[in-house]
């Protein structure tokens, strides 16, 4: 539980991943789209609606000069490239016809176009003969130059903005509506821009989208780098110590050490660059821990001599090909890069660039520690040494330079010169601005300003600089990551100011601090279930499908390039691979442009709700609770139909972390192999509660339906166990003074289920997005699947991470299975049990989207078998046919096709995660590494609207699991699922025997828990 504590940790760690961002006031250039595209490698096309960007594209064989240029064209959600686009100055012999269509394509007549600040253009349309799929290319010829760009037809608006942005040489304002799946987010994107780059290019993004804040992007690129550098020592080192960073950055420190180590034993004795470069990220992984100390020891360590005449032996020795090589000589500086500085530097230039980064480290902690006079000392020497190489003209080290400069900012600060600070953060911001606009290390700058104009008592000045960022943030991709800490001084300003206008603002800022998982996932799962033409939704679950086999195929393709001596059957298979990567990229690409044929997936959903659309969605005695956790602070948002309110909860992140697992422990221990009860700790909850609730405790006391947003420690506990009022507390604790009193009864307490029914949600657009969902179209009413059969004739596996056969020699009783069909009525329902139940049989069911309740009656599976295994989440089965594991894995049911009202999970602890390399492996790229994105993500994925999955082991004594499951199952006619969970879990509150939250807390209602079972 302790990681969620590095929460508080994380934007501090960002920050000194890039040497210490700070802010500053948008006295910087604004975020413009008018720097010349001619000195850019690559730009957004358009900037709003879907993303989609210019990927400079040097070995496009059409390229005839140097002077020529070439770019592909990416969009978010598409797996390939939907276009091209050239600038020739000879373009005689290059023909206008798309050359995706093929050579057998039946094309229309040229026809001529206007296209928006460029005129007159010639467009052709193309039609594959093969799959009937429409390429389109619009071409002009002007001032000695062809202008072509070609591609899907369904990607038009993209073709026709990124050529009227190249005409003019800046990047054009504009709106971008092709079709969009919502099925990837920001690194989802990057890792499919990886896989369509050149080795070299990719690697340059990754260090550009380091530098500039967007860190989980970087994290991508390098990850898709790993495979490629095997042949070379020092590009292994380089790619392997940058994975490192970005694992520190995201807070997996172990990970990142790990690498680190292997990045420093892959290096050669002579290698003195690439091992300051692991020195300094391993100083960085020290600080994003908090421990100054250990940084500063790395960071004097002593580094290898570099000899000036040393043939250089960086990652570009293992990237550059000869068409790469010519076109660095021509082109633009950006596309010099590498590791904070240029190609042409020598290694002993590199070697003292590294050095400064390093002076900077130990200035930076010097601040940190109050000792402002060594700081100001190592900061004014780091910018001295980058000043000193190439006499400060290194133009890819004005990040660093500027980074010093937020530093000193903050020197300054702590010495009491104000206006000296702000100089230094408008001069921090104007270097950031020229290289990173729009971009999260920019916006971080100006947030840092705006916590400190707050600090210096300029509060009106910071709230507007403040809501500047946020507004920005809509459009900047990766941002949340790099601002979540930094935006805790605003939250605490709105938080107090408590108007109207600072909880719409609160609600506004919230909503860019929403992790990847269930929430991206439940946006898929909406649009998936629209209402619409069937053709088209046909066309967007293929499209899902085939995202998922590429994301699969990528990560089967990384570990087999990964591999430093590969068999020749691995080597064929990686051929393999990558010829598959290449199959369905292009054929989820071209399925997408069939889908732009149908407006209803071209609509931009937008990215943020406002708070009056979440208030007109809420009953007259319904609340929504979102908690926000940043920096070391815990805030709440309370929204009705008629009133908002926002607040700090007391205590802070490490508190709200105590008392969550002391209250878990009081519920449920593992001990010697056995789940053990204790009392429950009454008092805790009771404090609990207070810290969340009491700011609205007389406004609860009106609610019956509570929609509870969980964050941090609280996603591993549900709210129902708090308790509502003292007077229970106090009861229980005075007769429990008699040593003869029953400890476990606790039948006088005010739960907070106990009057209230709750629903879990986990982004209030996600929760609007299942609240708006049509029920389920299923012809059945029930499919109950459980109880797996003995596994007789099994021997046991060798492998320590296969799970002991004793997990399945325990199966759950059936008997909830029967009483659920015979309630719905057997001639609408369905049983399987023992033998029937296997993963085998379940995965060739050509019927699962013809029941609107799927209901589990088995054990889950959501750590490892021991710890040195990777956790797998899972369902136990019975083993069935030849391949099968008797396991439901994550990746499994993520490939059912469902169309359920509601998945009833009746197994152990299956509101667990899964992590990011589980969900890399069932083809998800985006999030994992948090509670409820394990299996409870899995079966919103495969269609259920709602989850009803356990915190913990499910009892079985007092027949308390069968007695919840059958009361959700037998709620009154039209009551919603968590009113029938509710009132079966306040029927067990009263039994003596079942009134310790053990028996009766376990399931939560993930979803709108106001929709009625199976839709009735």
């Amino acid at each position: 539980m302790k990681t969620l504590n590095k929460m508080g940790t994380k934007a501090f760690a960002l920050v000194l991943a890039l040497g210490g961002i700070s802010g500053a006031m948008m006295v910087a250039p604004a975020l413009s789209q008018d720097d010349p595209l001619s000195i850019q490698t690559n730009f957004r096309v358009g900037n709003a609606g879907v993303r989609c960007t210019a990927q400079n594209a040097p070995t496009e064989p059409r390229l005839g000069g140097m002077f020529d240029r070439a770019y592909r064209l990416t969009c978010r959600d598409a797996a390939g490239a939907v276009g091209t686009l050239l600038i020739l100055r000879d373009g005689a012999n290059v023909s206008s016809q798309p050359s995706g269509a093929g050579s057998g394509a039946s094309c229309r007549s040229p026809e001529t176009a206007e296209i928006e600040m460029v005129g007159e253009v010639t467009k052709l349309t193309c039609t594959d003969a093969e799959h009937g799929i429409d390429y389109r290319s619009y071409s002009l010829e002007e001032g000695g130059r062809t202008y072509l760009v070609e591609g899907l037809a369904g990607y038009d608006p993209v073709l026709r903005l990124a050529l009227a942005s190249v005409y003019n040489d800046r990047a054009l304002p504009g709106t971008i509506e092709v079709a969009q799946t919502e099925v990837s987010d920001a690194a989802a994107f990057a890792r499919v821009q990886a896989g369509s780059l050149s080795e070299f290019d990719a690697l340059n993004e990754a260090y550009v989208r380091n530098n500039s804040g967007r860190f989980a992007e970087s994290g991508q690129f390098f990850e898709n780098l790993a495979g490629r550098s095997q042949s070379n020592s020092a590009a292994r080192a380089e790619v392997l110590a940058n994975q490192g960073l970005q694992q520190s950055n995201l807070g997996n420190f172990t990970a990142a050490e790990r690498l680190f180590a292997q990045a420093d034993a892959s290096l050669t004795r002579s290698d003195g660059v690439a091992q300051r470069l692991i020195r300094n990220y391993r100083a960085i992984n020290f600080l994003n821990r908090r421990f100054p100390d250990a940084a500063l020891a790395v960071l004097a360590e002593e580094m290898r001599e570099v000899d000036p005449e040393t043939r250089d032996l960086t990652i570009r020795d293992g990237f550059i090909d000869n068409p790469l090589s010519a076109q660095i000589n021509r082109e633009n500086i950006a596309l010099q890069r590498l590791g904070g500085v240029e190609l042409g530097l020598s290694p002993l230039e590199r070697a003292e660039m590294l050095d400064a980064q390093a002076d900077f480290l130990s200035g930076s902690i010097a601040r940190q520690n109050n000792d402002l006079a060594t700081a100001e000392t190592m900061l004014r020497r780091a910018d001295r040494r980058i000043a000193e190489v190439r006499d400060g003209r290194v133009a890819s080290a004005r990040w660093l330079r500027s980074e010093i400069a937020i530093e000193r900012a903050l020197v300054a600060e702590g010495q009491g010169r104000t206006e000296t600070a702000i100089r230094a953060y408008d001069v921090a911001a104007t270097a950031i601005s020229r290289d990173y606009p729009q971009s999260p290390v920019l916006l971080a700058a100006y947030a840092r300003k705006a916590g400190f104009l707050l600090r210096a008592g300029r509060a009106d000045e910071a709230r507007i600089l403040f809501a500047d960022v946020v507004d920005r943030a809509a459009n900047t991709t990766d941002s949340g990551a790099s601002l979540r800490n930094l935006l805790e001084p605003y939250f605490a300003l709105l938080a107090a100011e408590g108007s109207a206008d600072a909880t719409a603002d609160f609600f506004n800022a919230s909503q860019m601090l929403q992790r990847p998982g269930v929430a991206q996932t439940q946006a898929i799962l909406a649009r998936q279930m629209s209402e619409g033409d069937d053709d088209a939704s046909g066309l967007f679950r293929l499209s899902l499908n085939r995202s998922r086999e590429i994301a699969r195929t990528q990560a089967r393709a990384d570990r087999l390039a990964a591999l430093p001596n590969p068999t020749p059957l691995q080597a064929d298979g990686l051929i393999a691979a990558r010829e598959t990567l290449d199959y369905l990229r292009g054929e989820q690409t071209a399925l997408l442009s069939r889908l732009s044929d149908y407006p209803r997936f071209r609509a931009l959903t937008p990215t943020r709700l406002e708070l009056s659309e979440l208030q007109g969605a809420l009953g007259a005695e319904e609340a929504y609770y979102k908690m926000v956790l940043v920096g070391e602070e815990i805030y709440a948002l309370w929204v009705t139909s008629g009133d908002a309110r926002t607040f700090k909860v007391e205590g802070g992140i490490d508190e709200l972390d105590d008392a969550v697992a002391f209250i878990r422990d009081s519920i449920v221990v593992y001990e010697a192999g056995q789940t053990v009860t204790y009392p429950f700790d009454v008092e805790r909850a009771r404090d609990l509660y207070l810290r969340l609730f009491g700011p609205v405790e007389a406004e609860m006391a009106n609610m019956k339906h509570i929609v509870f947003e969980p964050d941090g420690p609280m996603l591993q506990l549900p709210p129902q166990v708090l308790i509502a009022s003292q007077d229970g507390v106090d009861a229980y604790l005075e007769r429990t003074e008699d040593e003869n009193e029953d400890l476990y009864d606790y039948r006088e307490i005010d739960w907070l289920g106990r009057s209230r029914d709750v629903s879990i949600a986990v982004s209030p657009r996600g929760f609007l997005d299942i609240r708006r969902i049509a029920p389920s179209r299923a012809n059945k009413a029930y499919l109950g699947i459980g109880s797996n059969a003995l596994p007789t004739g099994r021997t046991q596996s060798n492998d320590p991470c296969d799970w002991s056969l004793d997990t399945w020699r325990n199966p759950i009783e059936p008997g909830e299975l029967f009483f659920a069909a015979e309630s719905f009525g057997l001639d609408k329902s369905e049983v399987a049990v023992g033998e029937a139940f296997s993963d085998t049989a379940l995965l060739s069911k050509q019927d699962l989207s013809d029941f609107r309740v799927v209901h589990f009656a088995t054990h889950g599976l959501v750590t490892a078998p021991n710890p040195n295994c990777p956790a797998r989440p899972a369902l136990v089965t019975s083993f069935g046919d030849d391949g099968s594991d008797g396991l439901l894995t994550f990746k499994e049911i993520f490939d059912l096709q469902l169309d359920a009202d509601v998945v009833i999970l009746s197994a152990c602890d299956t509101a667990g995660m899964a992590t990011s390399a589980i969900s890399r492996e069932a083809g998800i790229v985006g999030g994992g590494n948090y509670a409820l994105d394990g299996l409870v993500r899995a079966f919103v994925g495969a269609g259920a609207r709602a989850v009803v999955a356990s915190h913990w082991p499910v009892p079985d004594d007092f027949n308390a699991t069968q007695r919840l499951v059958e009361g959700l199952i037998s709620g009154e006619d039209g009551q919603g699922l968590s009113g029938s969970l509710g009132d079966a879990q306040r029927g067990l509150m009263d039994d003596p025997d079942t009134s310790h939250p053990f028996y009766w807390a376990a399931f939560i209602v993930l979803g709108d828990g106001t929709k009625p079972i199976g839709g009735n």
